[in-house]
């Protein structure tokens, strides 16, 4: 199987279950999937070290209850979690997705409906490792701007003219002639649209925060724990 995108992890106790998700999850596919008895495990494993997909039953044996696994791995952009259970309150269900879980599985666990969900999860996981990966670069090739150029651009950004920004910052328009060109030859942009284009995936994926929830696998047909 090929490590080149993102692992699929199953932290599931049950082992009938585990197995037979392992399975339908690694069959006909290229894809890395691991599997684990319990949070410990995988925690013990140091497996969470790889992004992608992660699936936990929320009950789990072991001093790492899924709360706490949840925890561990808050604010990691490049995990995606799913929670499955059979029965939650309203205060866990809503616990478990404001700590940053995708969705709620219903259990015991269809492997079906574990492929549809996680194959979904993995093409968004895909599509969020390139914007990343976008973003780095043109934050790296940004990062070669002084001060006064980054004030600069924020300007241009904004739709200003050369005299425009000259008068905002005191500065002759010929200097201003100047500073973008340092600009594009800094950050090895061919024009003032490439930098633009830099300039703008840097703002838009710094302005994305959190992850969308869903109820229910709602966008796979599953149906939610019971509440």
């Amino acid at each position: 199987m090929s490590d080149s995108g993102g692992h699929i992890h199953l932290v599931l106790p049950d082992p009938v279950e585990r197995a037979a998700c392992f399975r339908l999850l690694a069959r006909g596919a290229n894809r890395v999937v691991r599997s684990f008895a319990s949070a410990d495990a995988w925690l013990e494993a140091q497996d969470g070290a790889r992004g992608g997909i992660l699936l936990l039953r929320w009950r789990q044996p072991g001093p790492t209850s899924g709360a706490a696994l949840l925890d561990r791995i808050a604010g990691r952009g490049d995990l995606i979690a799913f929670v499955a259970a059979e029965r939650l309150s309203f205060d866990e269900a809503r616990a478990i997705l404001r700590a940053g879980a995708r969705d709620l599985l219903p259990a015991p666990l269809d492997p079906r409906l574990v492929r549809r969900t996680v194959e979904a999860a993995l093409d968004e996981w895909r599509e969020r490792e390139r914007a990343a990966a976008r973003h780095r670069e043109a934050a790296a090739r940004l990062a070669a701007l002084t001060p006064r150029e980054r004030d600069i651009l924020e300007a241009v950004a904004a739709g200003l003219g050369n005299k425009a920004i000259a008068r905002r910052f005191d500065l002759s328009p010929r200097t201003v002639e100047v500073h973008r060109a340092s600009m594009m030859r800094r950050a090895g942009a061919a024009s003032v649209a490439e930098l633009l284009r830099l300039h703008f995936t840097v703002e838009q994926e710094g302005a994305r925060g959190g992850n969308p929830v869903h109820f229910g696998a709602g966008a796979t047909g599953g149906a939610a724990p019971r509440l």
